[in-house]
């Protein structure tokens, strides 16, 4: 995972909380591949239990959904906690705060390919709610899926 600007043991912390002790992100496979307070960038491989179309061997909406709105909760975390002066204790447990108040998917192709990546960045950051963009790419470069969503951040 590459970072950028940010305190090494923070980024290793929130690695870890989003990758490995959230039981849903393991299910879906998602590794952390960069992630700063301006942008977010989670991969993920097809397996077969991620299928919606067993024969055209396409993602499940639901992951795709899923996938869109996790990535865009963490970049909103990302840039809610540049804006704050806190330990880092205090820090990871705002992370556990962040929840998705509106979510919109734009799914535009089928959700074929072999690896996945999600790119986030944050629109806008306040107080208490951001807004983030999120895209959704196959191993080629094509874009499946585009989301918009508001999280909460206090």
């Amino acid at each position: 995972m590459k970072g950028s600007g940010g305190n090494d043991e923070f980024l290793r912390a929130v690695n870890e909380m989003f990758s490995e002790k959230i039981p849903f992100n393991r299910l879906l496979g998602l590794s952390i591949e960069s992630m700063s307070p301006g942008g977010v960038t989670v991969s993920f491989r097809m397996r077969t239990e991620l299928m919606g179309h067993r024969k055209r061997r396409m993602v499940h909406g639901g992951v795709i959904s899923s996938v869109i709105d996790v990535t865009g909760g963490l970049v909103a975390f990302m840039g809610a906690q540049e804006r704050m002066d806190e330990t880092l204790e205090a820090k990871l447990e705002r992370f556990g705060r962040v929840s998705t108040i509106d979510l919109r998917v734009d799914f535009l192709r089928p959700g074929t390919g072999m690896t996945f990546t999600a790119t986030a960045r944050t629109l806008r950051t306040g107080n208490k709610v951001a807004v983030a963009r999120t895209e959704l790419t196959n191993d080629t470069g094509e874009l499946i899926a585009v989301g918009t969503g508001s999280y909460t951040v206090s």
